[in-house]
């Protein structure tokens, strides 16, 4: 791009060849005074972008002294860049307003030759000459101007779309870290858990048989065999692409499972079943089985070695209910202390409702999903 000092120099010196061409009309003056007006103007042009306004000025003054001892063809091709620079980088009003002036000029200068040269030619000539001088340099700046200005918008667009693009995705990496936070939480909480327990009352009966602590000792086998089953699980659906797998899909319908584990456990647990039960939606499933198991875990932790499972299949939906009884004091195990909260997020995600909360002397966890699109 030519520096605006440097085409003003150009300007100047293409313009002095038209005024020494004799590209001007004579009125008596030497050719080096109209020198002067075309020095003013190319001012103008040196200024045309950091004070737009100010080239305008120093263009309009120069043409104006230009009509009184040209005018010269020079002085009024550079005022077409004054006039394309203040519509183009000085205020948008400033382009409109330059516009209806420009035009009005046009008009103008075609009505004047009309009349005074009393031929239809003449204001035609004059006129699109006019036009060609003051209205085109406006226009065009005009649209190039809406150009950048549109521009100058679609970058802003692009820039709020690639935010909320950016958003979209953080929001997503959350989601999906509190979904695999959630499902460790109850992988390994249910086993370990039981784990602990029979470890420890292995560890603090110095009375048991040696087959009591050889069942034990099976047990505490089996549920890290199955965590770590578990874990080797969800490790391979994280690592491949696509749907989750039907080989790896927890059911509502494997509770007698978790009820057998948690006997085996230490505690002793009824279940039961009511009305027919279906087949579920996969996410139903999960969340059921997920609720199911982590309840179980909690009153095993925190409950006095009893419990009570029922799973009712009614129309549309289908209802988990756990309870309890509270033997009034923790047992020391550790834990997130995100159980409730992660079964209530299971359940909202599937559109379902949760509570969990004393019932009596007991604690009851209740949970009801949706099982058919019309029932959420």
């Amino acid at each position: 791009m030519i520096r605006p000092a440097v085409g003003a120099l150009l300007a100047f010196a293409m313009g002095a060849a038209l005024i020494y061409g004799n590209a001007y009309i004579e009125r008596g003056y030497s050719a080096w005074v109209l020198l002067i007006p075309l020095a003013v103007a190319c001012v103008g042009v040196t200024v045309r972008t950091r004070a737009p306004v100010l080239s305008l000025t120093l263009g309009v003054s120069g043409i104006l002294l230009d009509l009184v001892v040209g005018p010269s063809l020079g002085t009024a091709l550079v005022l077409t860049d004054n006039l394309y620079a203040a519509a183009l980088y000085g205020p948008a009003k400033l382009a409109r307003w330059l516009f209806g002036v420009t035009a009005t000029l046009s008009v103008l200068a075609g009505a004047l030759a009309a009349f005074f040269g009393e031929k239809i030619g003449y204001a035609v000539v004059a006129g699109v000459q006019a036009a060609l001088l003051l209205v085109v340099p406006v226009t065009t700046a005009m649209v190039l101007r809406q150009q950048r200005d549109h521009a100058r918008s679609e970058r802003a667009r692009a820039e709020q779309v690639a935010l909320l693009a950016e958003f979209d995705r953080q929001s997503a990496i959350s989601a999906e870290r509190n979904r695999m936070a959630r499902e460790l939480h109850d992988m390994i909480a249910n086993h370990f858990s039981a784990i602990a327990i029979q470890s420890t009352a292995a560890l603090s009966r110095k009375d048991l048989g040696q087959e009591t602590v050889r069942k034990i000792m099976e047990s505490v086998r089996e549920n890290s065999v199955k965590g770590l089953d578990e874990m080797r699980t969800m490790i391979g659906l994280l690592r491949q692409e696509g749907e989750e797998v039907e080989a790896t899909r927890l059911r509502v319908a494997d509770a007698e499972t978790l009820v057998e584990r948690s006997r085996q456990a230490g505690m002793s647990t009824t279940f039961e079943v009511y009305g027919e039960p279906h087949e579920l939606p996969a996410s139903v499933d999960l969340a059921g089985y997920r609720i199911l198991q982590e309840a179980l875990t909690n009153a095993l932790k925190h409950g006095d070695q009893t419990a009570s499972v029922r799973v009712d299949y009614v129309h549309g939906q289908v209802e988990l209910t756990v309870d309890n009884p509270v033997n009034g004091h923790k047992m020391g195990l550790p834990g997130a202390r995100a159980g409730v909260v992660g079964m209530s997020e299971r359940a909202a995600l599937v559109g379902g409702r949760f509570e969990a909360g004393p019932v009596g002397d007991g604690w009851r966890v209740w949970a009801r999903l949706p099982t058919t699109e019309e029932s959420k």
